[in-house]
């Protein structure tokens, strides 16, 4: 892992934060704002902009923001902040993210890091000339169960990883019964998609535990040309086109004979599977079952002659009360220990951009048919 330098701004005793974007990610009960009261000990948001003015001007009202820009470039310039929460869309986050690391603010950003690699790049370069952190989205190995999964594979208490499965995807945006609060037709373009979306989470989650991959296989394609929006609002019915993969299933090889098999796609309705399993030599684990508890441990020879699952002493041991309170705040959380309190950084940006490095090679091996080798690690 590679550490960003020093800050170059002040220690100030809580950051000063700028939300750039106010949409979903930004709003809804499990989004950033609504649950930053939990950390307001360590950051105070005192500006947010957005394209959608009147949308960000609900925001700061809403939550009390004092400040409300038009643009990032507006945002940089007005009150002073020491870093930015940038959640706009996926296509928008490189340029933007380049920008804020290039005023010298510490950055927190969704995820992916970018859409190219170039691009990644210079964000890492360009945050370590001007010595500030970058957080990546997912947060999920900030998460208990996938920390205690990373520690007990690193123990050996599965032995050695044979293969995984990792479910990454859902129904896709407006694909639910709920309905979907905004327009949700541009994650089915070009420069979206599952794979940016959802596969990024299973390819954090299982590089995070079993470290850098090395080569990837994969398939892709798009499984209807024009899908409906479902629910009761006022996007329902409304026909997107498809014009980037709403399917990907690939492989990835870790070396030494050990593979994981992951799913990005907006196919998903339901599963009853675990989000992650694990298979070893001596044992098999579960992680995020979706009837049991967030991390299951079979072992070989529990007892002479006997194999069987090992139950924890209390069904509290994994307990995430932290996670469960600051839903996506955690990324900002996770940004104010590694700034105000010297934290070892988890959500670096350099594994984000062996993510991206992944992503986009699953592109390159469904299209041309061949297995794409890796270069990046983290």
């Amino acid at each position: 892992m590679t550490d960003v330098a020093a800050p170059s701004v002040s220690s100030p005793s809580r950051l000063r934060i700028g939300v750039l974007g106010s949409g979903g990610i930004a709003t809804i009960p499990e989004g950033v704002l609504p649950n930053l009261h939990h950390i307001a000990d360590k950051v105070q948001v005192v500006s947010i902009a957005d394209v959608m003015v009147e949308r960000a001007q609900r925001a700061a009202a809403t939550y009390g923001i004092p400040n409300v820009y038009a643009t990032l470039d507006e945002l940089l310039a007005g009150e002073e902040v020491d870093a930015v929460i940038n959640l706009t869309p996926i296509p928008a986050h490189a340029q933007t993210a380049l920008t804020i690391v290039g005023a010298g603010k510490h950055l927190v950003v969704e995820k992916p890091i970018a859409t190219t690699l170039e691009d990644a790049d210079r964000i890492i370069e360009t945050a370590k000339q001007n010595g500030v952190t970058v957080i990546v989205a997912p947060p999920d190995m900030l998460y208990r169960p996938y920390r205690e999964a990373q520690r007990l594979v690193r123990q050996g208490a599965i032995g050695r990883v044979a293969f995984a499965r990792v479910r990454s995807s859902h129904q896709g945006p407006g694909g639910g019964p709920e309905g979907w609060p905004f327009d949700p037709s541009w994650f089915y373009q070009e420069g979206s998609g599952p794979l940016f979306d959802m596969g990024v989470y299973g390819i954090h989650e299982i590089t995070g535990i079993l470290g850098p991959a090395r080569r990837v296989s994969a398939f892709a394609g798009i499984t209807d040309p024009i899908r409906t929006v479902r629910g009761d609002n006022e996007y329902t019915g409304l026909e997107m086109p498809v014009t980037t993969p709403d399917m990907n299933l690939f492989m990835l090889d870790f070396g030494d004979s050990t593979f994981a098999v992951i799913d990005g796609s907006y196919n998903v309705h339901a599963s009853l599977s675990p989000k992650v399993e694990l298979f070893g030599r001596q044992g098999a684990m579960g992680i995020i079952n979706p009837s049991g508890p967030d991390l299951q441990l079979y072992r070989t020879d529990v007892a002479p002659g006997m194999d069987g699952w090992v139950q924890p002493k209390s069904d509290g041991w994994l307990a995430d009360p932290r996670r469960d309170a600051l839903r996506r705040a955690l990324l900002v959380d996770h940004l104010a220990d590694v700034v105000l309190h010297g934290a070892e950084p988890v959500l670096t940006a350099e594994h984000a951009r062996h993510a991206l490095e992944i992503m986009i090679a699953v592109g390159t091996s469904a299209r041309e048919g061949r297995v794409v080798e890796l270069t990046t690690t983290f």
